[in-house]
């Protein structure tokens, strides 16, 4: 891939955190900054014009630094956030009108046990009403379980390829995926490569070409990949979107899709 192949490009996953900025008994605690500005900086290299911003699990409900990004740069710059399943109405009307489209259950290395989403019906009617779509994080295996609790009729993204056990179409997480999206928008984001737990990424990212279509697809840089720091370089992990899609298939994952999704979805509802 190169610059000039296109100027519409759409990396649905970055984070921007403040070095020894994280919620106390968090995880994780970075030592370093990403900055919104440092971002910009690697993904025009590559023809990526605009981006979602992903609230990172250590900074839990605070999305101060998310909000603030999109407020600078409305244009380009969609959030998915990450919030309490009491948020009210009007919180999220707030975050919709700064370019929030979605939340975020990030379960990942946590407790997966999401007893107090299954009782924020005032919540999910909120985010049918703004046309937002709910995001998913598990551990490997763990996404079945997980989406029997959650509301079906929602737009929904998989983080990082779903994590299947195995890269086989009879997997009980891609078989979940697939079931669902015969009913509702489902797309599977091709991203974290290095958090498949040894699933190969590229059999994984074909397979999901042919059980969901083009049509289903995102791309996220996961930049600047926490704890996986030596493979960030941005110029590599786009290019291996070539690889697991092929050419003809990179206007949709990376320009058509999404813009359908974090800026046009929204629109309509």
């Amino acid at each position: 891939m190169n610059s000039m192949s296109s100027k519409n490009w759409v990396d649905t996953h970055f984070h921007v955190f403040n070095a020894r900025e994280a919620f106390a008994g968090a995880r994780y605690v970075p030592q370093y900054t990403a900055s919104l500005q440092d971002w910009m900086a690697v993904s025009q290299g590559v023809g990526v014009t605009r981006g979602v911003c992903v609230q990172p699990s250590f900074l839990g409900v605070d999305n101060r630094l998310m909000v603030g990004a999109l407020k600078a740069h409305p244009d380009v710059l969609r959030g998915v956030a990450v919030l309490a399943a009491v948020t009210q109405a009007d919180e999220l009307n707030a975050l919709h009108a700064v370019g929030v489209r979605g939340i975020r259950l990030n379960l990942a290395g946590v407790s997966h046990d999401v007893t107090e989403w299954t009782r924020a019906d005032r919540l999910w009617r909120t985010l049918h009403e703004l046309g937002w779509h709910l995001e998913v994080h598990t551990d490997q295996g763990a996404l079945p379980a997980v989406l029997t609790k959650l509301p079906s009729d929602l737009p929904l993204v998989v983080d990082h390829m779903a994590k299947p056990n195995e890269a086989r179409r009879n997997d009980a997480s891609i078989f979940a995926v697939v079931h669902r999206a015969q009913k509702v928008a489902t797309y599977v984001k091709l991203s974290g490569a290095y958090r498949l737990g040894g699933v190969d990424a590229a059999t994984l990212a074909h397979l999901w070409l042919h059980e969901l279509g083009p049509a289903a697809l995102l791309w996220g840089s996961d930049w600047p990949c926490t704890n996986h720091e030596q493979l960030a370089r941005y110029d590599v992990l786009c290019a291996e979107l070539n690889t697991w899609v092929g050419p003809q298939h990179l206007e949709d994952v990376l320009s058509h899709n999404p813009h359908r999704l974090y800026w046009e979805a929204a629109a309509r509802a």
